[in-house]
């Protein structure tokens, strides 16, 4: 039985009734969603215990890691080095919202036209009504995103904030530009942890977060597999419980999912017929609980086989140079990892769409859908290219640009349903 939160959240200062509200729509929109899936995989047991009280078990541990003395840092992007925060014996937590619940807060300070992701965000906070973002001690921001930048300065009046400032080019002055804002970083997750981050540390860090990288990319290899051993669903709840799960526990989880993935392969066990269209989906990162478009298109007819997005490859591809032994050699490999994530905040940014066709290769894909939400104009503009270059290369591709809600879900169906028939 799922322990009663309730004290634990009155004590975090939260609107217990506004929560509750959003307590209750969450079970049974992930129950139509998650568990109404057949022929699930057994390890999906993990993931789906963890959404049961997703705002009670993590945050609960938070809490006592608390009281022991660490801090708990809350990021909102794969940028942030979460080597350094676990090197000073600090906790990373994701902070991103993905529900339409949190929107209309987030719209009392922030204009309707800006994305759900950040809306949501922001709401979560002010609306008091997300443990993660009442437990952080620092929030980190970074700068790939204009509203988000002007977001980050709403969410630092009352919760200390440090922003990295991310280069905008990928030239090798910006590299080293960017290695000197993780120094920078490190200097300061040192002065508010109390703790030093030597070089022992920091490679004992990267191994452990290198080791993370590479459970993740072991499941997703098994989704490469016709017919495909998991759901798009059951493979982005993973991902986003990524962001916030232990490392080490989401290392173990992910490894053993792995295994039976690659048992139901040798067996030719799948959650769809062999043969079923196979569904990339790109572009903006899918915060959890948004699970709206894996959802339409798993329930028309295909199968998401990979994300390229934050929530997807771009969370774990590429390892961090462990062979460094100083700390500005280790600063350096890191700067190097994170540069090579293809993020549309970047110009040019053309080694994303090198990243879509060799993905849609690696994962043998039918068809490319390319989603971005209402009002992010970065992955927005870069829909035209993304969609030139996959015409040219013969991969069938659709846009959709859409939000939280689910106003335009039975058109968005139809669109999804169209184009998977057109797929043959």
């Amino acid at each position: 039985m799922m322990a009663d939160r309730h004290e634990m959240w009155k004590e975090l200062g939260m609107d217990l009734e506004a929560h509750d509200t959003l307590c209750s729509v969450l079970p049974q929109a992930f129950g139509d969603i998650y568990l109404s899936q057949k022929n699930r995989p057994e390890g999906m047991a993990f993931w789906d215990m963890v959404v049961s009280d997703i705002h009670g078990i993590r945050p609960a541990e938070l809490i006592e890691a608390q009281k022991q003395g660490r801090k708990v840092f809350g990021t909102f992007c794969l940028y942030v080095p979460d080597e350094i925060i676990v090197a000073a014996d600090g906790i990373v937590t994701g902070l991103c919202g993905g529900s339409q619940f949190w929107v209309p807060a987030g719209e009392q300070v922030l204009p309707k036209s800006m994305c759900s992701l950040i809306k949501a965000s922001v709401g979560a906070r002010i609306g008091r009504t997300c443990p993660f973002f009442r437990i952080a001690d620092m929030y980190v921001g970074e700068t790939t995103c204009d509203g988000k930048k002007k977001a980050y300065e709403i969410l630092g009046r009352d919760v200390p904030m440090h922003v990295m400032d991310m280069p905008q080019m990928k030239r090798p002055k910006d590299i080293e530009k960017w290695a000197e804002e993780i120094k920078d970083f490190k200097a300061v997750v040192e002065e508010f942890t109390g703790n030093e981050v030597t070089p022992e540390k920091l490679h004992a860090a990267t191994v452990l977060l290198n080791k993370r990288r590479k459970a993740l990319e072991r499941v997703f290899a098994c989704r490469k597999a016709d017919p495909a051993p998991i759901s798009g669903k059951d493979a982005l709840l993973m991902m986003q419980i990524a962001f916030f799960d232990d490392p080490q526990r989401c290392t173990d989880m992910a490894n053993a999912l792995a295994d039976e993935l690659e048992k139901r392969i040798a067996d030719g066990v799948g959650v769809a017929p062999a043969g079923t269209k196979r569904i990339l989906l790109a572009g903006t990162p899918m915060a959890i609980p948004n699970w709206k478009m894996h959802h339409l298109v798993e329930t028309s007819g295909a199968v998401v086989v990979c994300e390229e997005c934050c929530t997807g490859t771009r969370y774990f591809e590429h390892q961090v140079d462990e062979t460094p032994t100083d700390t500005d050699g280790q600063i350096m490999a890191l700067a190097q990892r994170y540069m090579k994530n293809n993020c549309a905040c970047f110009t040019p940014n053309t080694g994303r769409i090198d990243d879509l066709l060799r993905l849609c290769k690696e994962y043998k894909v039918d068809g490319v859908i390319d989603v971005n939400l209402k009002f992010c104009t970065l992955y927005d503009t870069e829909s035209r290219d993304v969609q030139a270059a996959l015409k040219d290369a013969g991969i069938p591709s659709l846009h959709i640009e859409t939000d939280y809600d689910d106003h335009d879900a039975e058109q968005l169906r139809t669109r999804i349903g169209a184009f998977i028939e057109m797929l043959g």
